[in-house]
């Protein structure tokens, strides 16, 4: 019984993992048709739809789901999505940055306030905690790529603004307009990237302990598992002492 109950364990994961991908690629996908519509269908030609496109490969998703999302919009009869941005307080004060695609304004803000409510947060008005973030581009590199020095070097010359890197890999941050020309810069000396995406950078941030961090992390996947939402940030730090008891 042992066994069957370890096969079990097992394959209740992999079901979750997969319904969770299942969910990425579905968002990655409506940015991929939003992006199509709101422009050209050529990624070439529509910066944002690059980035979406270079987003969903960076995730896996497979070339058929990615042409199938700008083909479907320019169908003429697919869902019009609103894009939307939701702004609260999570366990701690620390501040939720909600980034939602709906084609329901009301069941989302419904949605979006209740998940705050039922997990220790409030939904705020628009504007209170936008402060504390500066809208910037992001690009993530693997850490094998190379080392700090040369990370570094090669965004200073894609005209980059800031690196971070660690043991987990090196996370190039430049303004927000900036994001196409130096994503593509980086390509030249790098290679490709794992995600390149317009984000949140906090300025200010919210110290956490682990009670106050699981509590976090149970309003974030709560956020996360609804189809409107694409993107969750908040401004959270914490030990690495705390991120290893997670």
């Amino acid at each position: 019984m042992a066994g069957h109950s370890k096969w079990a364990n097992i394959q209740h994961r992999k079901g979750r993992q997969d319904a969770a991908r299942s969910k990425l690629f579905s968002k990655l996908s409506k940015e991929i048709t939003v992006a199509a519509k709101m422009g050209d269908p050529d990624p070439e030609k529509n910066p944002r739809l690059r980035m979406a496109v270079k987003e969903a490969k960076s995730q896996s998703v497979p070339k058929d789901v990615i042409d199938r999302a700008i083909k479907k919009s320019q169908a003429g009869d697919g869902e019009d999505y609103e894009e939307i941005r939701y702004e609260g307080y999570g366990p701690n004060g620390v501040a939720v940055i909600v980034e939602a695609m709906t084609d329901n304004r009301n069941r989302t803000a419904s949605t979006v306030r209740s998940t705050f409510t039922k997990n220790g947060g409030n939904l705020g008005e628009t504007g209170s905690v936008g402060f504390m973030f500066e809208r910037k581009g992001e690009i993530v590199y693997a850490a094998d790529v190379g080392d700090a020095d040369d990370v570094m070097m090669a965004a200073i010359e894609a005209g980059a603004e800031d690196v971070e890197s660690g043991e987990e890999g090196h996370t190039i941050w430049c303004a927000d307009t900036d994001l196409n020309e130096v994503s593509t810069a980086l390509e030249a000396s790098l290679g490709e990237s794992e995600a390149t995406r317009l984000a949140w950078r906090p300025t200010t941030t919210t110290e956490m302990d682990l009670e106050a961090m699981q509590k976090l992390m149970k309003l974030i996947d709560a956020l996360e598992d609804d189809d409107d939402v694409q993107r969750v940030t908040t401004n959270f730090e914490a030990s690495d002492e705390v991120m290893s008891q997670l």
